[in-house]
């Protein structure tokens, strides 16, 4: 049995590789780790089908979670934004076959490619120079900035009680790392506002639907996390803004 995940339903280790439960989304998710391992992108694990039991079966990556580790330096931060570059680029160029299906919990306001939609410590395995994002279960249409703002939440980390002025160099750095662009430089504060807060919200209207996990996650308080946390990225924004385009 793993441990760690807040969402799926018992992920269990099997040898060299990981099970968990068949979504449906899970057909175009399996397409999409195929694609991206055969065009080189290591940071996305192997995609291995279903087995007879009808889970997902995954390749299993060793190493450590990034979110029990120290939080990254800014020349870590530069790789980090340069790995979501190179995603991204790679699924501006997918076409996938048939009809797809995704179940992206918070929609972006709109698509511009693929995204993870989860890129967070918690998803991120470190083995030395190998860095392997996991939990692609989210995956789907979204824009650039807004799951790279919501990277920066977690591994910059726009948290309340932070220091802005440092944030916003560390900040600054993940942009750099993923060569952004003067408008994107533009948009990314922003963008990480609506995805922070687009989480609180789910977590609320969760708790008043019942609806799952995200009920069960309102409960245990993520809700006073991300609520925090968002309050935190609409007073400095305008701080990061000045950083990323000064």
């Amino acid at each position: 049995m793993l441990e760690g995940g807040n969402v799926a339903d018992r992920v269990v280790r099997v040898g060299p590789t990981v099970r968990k439960p068949w979504l449906p989304s899970s057909p175009s998710v399996m397409s999409l780790l195929g694609y991206l391992r055969a065009r080189g992108y290591d940071a996305s694990p192997t995609a291995l089908g279903r087995d007879g039991r009808g889970r997902q079966v995954l390749g299993y990556v060793p190493g450590t979670m990034a979110d029990r580790m120290a939080p990254m330096t800014e020349d870590e931060l530069r790789r980090l934004g340069g790995l979501v570059r190179r995603l991204h680029d790679l699924t501006a160029a997918y076409r996938p076959d048939g009809k797809s299906v995704w179940e992206v919990a918070i929609p972006h306001e709109r698509e511009e490619i693929l995204c993870h939609n989860d890129l967070a410590p918690w998803n991120l395995v470190r083995d030395e120079e190998a860095w392997t994002f996991i939990d692609w279960d989210g995956a789907g249409p979204g824009t650039r900035m807004g799951d790279l703002g919501y990277a920066a939440h977690g591994f910059v980390p726009l948290h309340e009680g932070g220091d802005p002025e440092r944030d916003a160099r560390r900040l600054r750095a993940l942009a750099d790392g993923y060569g952004c662009d003067e408008g994107q430089r533009r948009e990314l504060p922003d963008a990480v506002l609506r995805r922070v807060r687009g989480m609180y919200d789910l977590l609320v209207e969760g708790a008043r639907t019942g609806d799952q996990p995200w009920a069960r996650l309102h409960a245990e308080g993520h809700a006073d996390h991300w609520g925090a946390a968002s309050r935190y990225v609409a007073r400095n924004r305008k701080v990061w803004s000045a950083a990323l385009v000064g």
